[in-house]
């Protein structure tokens, strides 16, 4: 069986008349109070018992930060297509034939999706499936979603009137005599069930997003980089509106003097792109661009953009510290926790940053939600979740220690 440390935070416990313990569906409660991860990359099994309305992962690489992060996508989008495309891209996880141009059948490179399963298998190993499961806002139906790989037969559909039609059937299920040859992606979340056959799965990976989603999920990169052109997309949903005042208030973290901010540029039915974000400033005679600012106030525009994009979802924060002087992320995590509570948002993020962590703590300790850290330690297969309550937290960092997991 798998260790697992817990210490459970003393004052971040909510009392009966926290928002999380509201009636079913009320505003306030968590879509992730928990969090169980089995058969995920390089996560052989992983559950976390308790999570906060901002929750920080930190620990050392390579023990599964980000692909938390990943999982909590692919549930919230239910596996959606264009979601895997976008993930495997990031980390380079195509070995070819991205463009669906499919000529022949080679199972094995076909498995493209292999790369966010355990271990890495081939079609022809014995392999376990993905479950990202949670026990879901209280009274309502825990979440699962399901991703494995099991082989099929093609018949004709007797229920078509019309024209030749075929249909997928498990192996099980299929008629004597009839092979179960085609390996099939089979996607699974409570009461549906999506099939993708393997060998054209390639092609329909970069299809247009689907607005197909349990809950709204916003993921602000590591990369400092990050497109002005798909901020803009996010700018769009909430120019003219009550947010635009957010982001300012976000930007005065750093400069005071910014008044105004906004984007422009061609919009998505331009067949070229260009987007620039620019801002006033009081101190200068016309406006500039953001990027001028430096790569402090460009990753603060982006976290606050995607934030208030996430409203009633999550916000996922790659590598929290990028860019952002330690100066700053005490107001930057005070903004997070406000507009958390205000827009009902939960928030992951993850660190490598002391700065990060001490800035988290302090701006946790200020606010009645929770904020609850997770260290992650790896033994062997094994990822230990250890969560820090605020007062183990602050001793760790009076006297400078690390946090680390308590496994036996």
């Amino acid at each position: 069986m798998q260790e697992r440390s817990v210490t459970q935070p003393p004052r971040h416990t909510a009392p009966p008349s926290h928002p999380s313990k509201r009636e079913p569906g009320a505003i306030g409660e968590l879509h992730f109070p928990d969090l169980s991860i089995r058969g995920f990359r390089g996560i052989a099994d992983l559950h976390i018992p308790q999570l906060g309305r901002v929750t920080l992962l930190t620990g050392k690489n390579n023990t599964g930060k980000s692909s938390i992060l990943e999982a909590l996508r692919l549930h919230t989008q239910n596996a959606e297509p264009h979601v895997v495309y976008r993930i495997l891209a990031v980390r380079e996880e195509f070995a070819r034939g991205v463009d669906g141009e499919v000529q022949s059948f080679d199972p094995d490179n076909l498995f493209q999706a292999s790369a966010l399963f355990h271990g890495f298998p081939r079609l022809s190993d014995d392999f376990e499936p993905i479950v990202i499961s949670t026990s879901g806002r209280v009274g309502l139906t825990p979440m699962k979603l399901t991703m494995r790989v099991d082989w099929f037969t093609e018949v004709e559909d007797e229920a078509e009137d019309s024209g030749r039609s075929t249909k997928l059937v498990a192996s099980e299920d299929a008629p004597s005599g009839e092979p179960a040859d085609i390996p099939v992606l089979v996607v699974e979340m409570e009461e549906r069930r999506r099939l993708y056959r393997l060998e054209r799965y390639l092609g329909i990976l970069r299809r247009s997003p689907s607005s197909d989603a349990r809950v709204p999920c916003v993921l602000v990169s590591p990369y400092a980089g990050q497109s002005t052109v798909a901020l803009g997309d996010l700018w769009d949903e909430i120019a003219l509106t009550d947010h635009e005042k957010d982001v300012v208030d976000a930007l005065r973290i750093v400069d005071s003097k910014i008044s105004a901010v906004s984007i422009v540029g061609s919009d998505s039915s331009s067949r070229t792109r260009t987007r620039k974000a620019i801002v006033r400033s009081d101190n200068l005679p016309r406006p500039v661009g953001l990027r001028s600012f430096g790569d402090g106030m460009s990753r603060i525009f982006t976290i606050v953009l995607s934030l208030v994009n996430a409203k009633g979802g999550l916000l996922l924060i790659d590598e929290f510290e990028n860019g952002l002087h330690h100066s700053v992320q005490l107001d930057v995590w005070r903004m997070i926790f406000r507009l958390a509570q205000s827009l009902d948002i939960q928030v992951f993020a993850t660190t490598h940053s002391k700065d990060a962590v001490e800035a988290f703590q302090e701006a946790a300790a200020e606010t009645p939600e929770e904020g609850v850290l997770v260290r992650l330690t790896r033994r062997g297969d094994a990822i230990i979740p250890t969560v820090v309550g605020e007062e183990d937290l602050g001793v760790a960092i009076r006297y400078d220690i690390e946090v680390r997991g308590r496994g036996r």
